[in-house]
């Protein structure tokens, strides 16, 4: 009888603290919605009534509307619509065709690897080198980083090939490239200060009027719709001479030697 009794006692205190902790949870949860409603009302306050400002890059239709823009093709590219890029002789009979996504962190390592001594081939006269941009890291992960950083890279090469060059390795450092989750890319300031690095970009009115009014985004959505196309369908993809080499993982050596073995 006594343990039935003291069990009974226990379970009326069990409830009794559940129904405080609720009571509690409750009047926390109104606590949370009255300041944040507080909050939002002297932010609008403060703004004039004007919503709080959001990266315009990341609003459904700016990708949109960039698509229906007149196509700019960057200086130093060929093609229909200028989705060729060739570093080095263009009449080379060697080409290594990089196909890269400018998020993708394998890619960073691989070019943090061997990316300077792959260019140094197509500068001595060893092949020419041919890239090939994707952006399908933005709808994966999520942002415009890939599609942003892919303009602000053409307005680069619509600068010189040195600026793409030297541009292009700087966003696949290690002190610069991002997280492939974080969309650090997607930012005109950031790129741009980035650029600052590069001598022929620094205080460069025509490429910082070029990133900021996105010159060349529809340009980079058309080089990612040439990636779509080529049948590749991870990065680093590096193929020499139309033959797929593996380069993932390797040494700068590694690669090399990976490339001078289909070179003719």
């Amino acid at each position: 009888m006594s343990s039935r009794n003291s069990k009974a006692s226990k379970d009326a205190a069990r409830e009794r603290l559940r129904a405080q902790r609720e009571k509690e949870a409750k009047r926390a949860k109104v606590r949370r919605q009255l300041l944040v409603g507080g909050g939002v009302v002297a932010l609008l306050a403060i703004a004039g009534g004007v919503a709080v400002a959001v990266n315009q890059m990341n609003q459904p239709d700016y990708w949109a509307n960039a698509q229906k823009q007149t196509l700019v093709k960057p200086a130093n590219t060929s093609g229909t619509d200028g989705t060729t890029i060739i570093i080095g002789d263009k009449n080379n009979k060697n080409t290594v065709h990089e196909f890269e996504d400018l998020r993708c962190p394998i890619c960073a390592a691989y070019e943090q690897a061997a990316g300077s001594q792959v260019l140094a081939g197509a500068t001595d006269g060893s092949y020419k080198i041919q890239y090939t941009f994707g952006t399908f890291l933005d709808p994966a992960n999520g942002g415009s980083g890939s599609k942003k950083a892919l303009s602000a890279l053409g307005a680069a090469l619509n600068v010189s090939t040195d600026a793409f060059n030297q541009y292009h390795t700087l966003l696949y450092s290690k002190a610069v490239h991002p997280d492939e989750k974080k969309d650090t890319f997607n930012s005109d300031s950031f790129l741009i200060a980035q650029a600052q690095k590069v001598p022929a970009l620094k205080n460069n009115a025509k490429f910082d009027d070029a990133v900021k009014k996105g010159t060349f985004d529809k340009w980079a959505l058309t080089m990612s719709k040439s990636f779509d196309s080529s049948g590749v369908n991870a990065t680093p993809t590096v193929k020499v001479n139309n033959k797929d080499v593996q380069v993932a993982g390797l040494s700068a050596s590694a690669v090399q030697a990976a490339i001078k073995a289909d070179l003719t």
